[in-house]
């Protein structure tokens, strides 16, 4: 079963935005700290954000300033404003409570910042 569905990746051009929204289809996680993070090929999963439970938010340092996380508790979603993109962003972006369940991975959505 898929818990978590990510959604709203695509093609973009350096210094763009997207808006990436994973919904928590069974509200399995209520009342976990939630997470974004990304992976290209060849290399590890990487942490991008987390909101817990009350509010508190913590970025990676590659993306503080630009990405902003976000959560609607009433519809189950997580979000992740994404601005001023770039290449190095080109990835797929996963979302996952925090720390992650293994078996809690979804299919991810893909985010291209190319020109």
């Amino acid at each position: 079963q898929e818990y978590l569905v990510e959604s709203g990746g695509g093609l973009v051009q350096p210094g763009g935005s997207l808006t990436l929204s994973c919904v928590d289809s069974t509200n399995i996680f209520a009342g976990y700290a939630m997470a974004w993070y990304r992976q290209v090929p060849e290399k590890e999963r990487e942490f991008v954000a987390v909101i817990t439970n009350g509010g508190v938010i913590a970025y990676a340092d590659s993306v503080k300033g630009r990405f902003t996380i976000s959560k609607d508790n009433a519809k189950h979603t997580v979000y992740l404003q994404m601005d001023n993109l770039k290449p190095e962003d080109t990835a797929a972006y996963y979302c996952n409570r925090h720390p992650f369940d293994p078996f809690a991975w979804g299919q991810g959505t893909q985010v291209t910042v190319s020109s």
